[in-house]
């Protein structure tokens, strides 16, 4: 159904309008488009971090797909939960204060549904990938400069693991771009098992784009299942 290159396939959507998902998708040197759902996500509850997650990531390709797409749709929705209670981003300033004290010095856990569809004829490959997150004692100063700098509110969780300047997180268990929004490995072998086909596995373009290395990559490409 699909070329073998990456450079020759049939273009990928996006549902996201997440400036981060798409630098991460660029690193699978795929074609793709970004066309944004409509889903609202606050009509999801639950406790189960892992199957709302799974269920608003479905929400989004579905009302992508129902636009009449027919490409490949990728979409997904990553929840910050902090002692079993889930943390959505932040409306104001006081939120995101707090959700940042809250997070200090602790561990949390950021789960991220991912789902994969083509839209004819089978229903989306959907799941849920979580990663462990330690933050470190950063101070109230430090917390004020980084809302003051605007970047707290398009966040789950009111932070980003890759900011340089506040670098909240002390040492993760798991996938790094998940964290960001995208499990990247999850989503180059779900690809992969659908037949479609980016041109080589992305760990070692994530490392050079989060210039880190990636304990976990390998295990995530070579276990079975998605």
């Amino acid at each position: 159904m699909f070329p073998m290159t990456g450079k020759e396939m049939t273009p990928l959507i996006l549902a996201s309008g997440s400036p981060r998902r798409r630098e991460l998708v660029r690193l699978l040197d795929v074609p793709f488009e970004v066309v944004e759902p409509e889903t609202i996500e606050s009509t999801v509850r639950g406790s189960d971090a892992s199957r709302t997650a799974s269920i608003l990531a479905k929400m989004k390709a579905m009302d992508v797909a129902d636009l009449g797409q027919e490409n490949v749709i990728i979409a997904a929705d990553t929840l910050v939960v902090l002692r079993g209670q889930v943390m959505g981003k932040p409306p104001d300033a006081a939120a995101a204060h707090g959700m940042l004290v809250d997070l200090r010095s602790g561990e949390h856990q950021v789960v991220t549904g991912l789902a994969v569809l083509h839209p004819r004829p089978s229903a989306p490959i959907v799941q849920a990938v979580e990663t462990r997150v330690w933050m470190r004692q950063y101070d109230d100063e430090e917390i004020s400069e980084y809302i003051e700098r605007g970047e707290p509110f398009d966040k789950a969780g009111a932070y980003a693991i890759q900011d340089p300047d506040f670098d909240p997180v002390e040492r993760i268990e798991g996938c790094y771009a998940n964290v960001m929004g995208l499990p990247l490995c999850h989503l180059f072998k779900t690809l992969r098992g659908m037949g479609t086909f980016p041109p080589v596995p992305p760990a070692q373009a994530c490392e050079a784009y989060t210039n880190r290395s990636c304990p976990v990559a390998d295990g995530i490409l070579q276990s079975d299942g998605h």
